[in-house]
């Protein structure tokens, strides 16, 4: 089978081919689990407000981690939309100028 075959068929994913070992500089979510992704969001917007940056159910009624994550694992577009909240609220932003920000170890 050809890689978008398995895909589709949802016995592969893309991201089992990249080992943790190997540092991804320009990859914001590298290292970061769903759990930990949602959980900081979770405290930082609080349910409701997750529920409304992102309008699914599993934010909005009877919200738990345990059932958030069941449901995004199942539901690629629900995940992506996470994960783009994820990294627009903790990912570093680059400098509009190109210029290198300093760092918590040079400040």
């Amino acid at each position: 089978m050809r890689h978008g075959q398995l895909r589709a068929a949802g016995h592969f994913n893309c991201c089992m081919l990249i080992r943790m070992d190997h540092p991804q500089p320009n990859n914001p979510l590298h290292g970061v689990t769903l759990e930990t992704a949602v959980t900081k969001l979770v405290d930082r917007f609080g349910w409701d407000g997750l529920a409304r940056r992102i309008r699914i159910n599993c934010f909005a009624k009877d919200p738990s981690i345990k059932s958030s994550l069941k449901f995004l694992r199942k539901t690629s577009w629900a995940r992506n939309k996470v994960e783009l909240l994820y990294i627009d609220t903790f990912a570093p932003k680059p400098d509009p100028w190109g210029r290198r920000r300093a760092t918590a170890k040079e400040d």
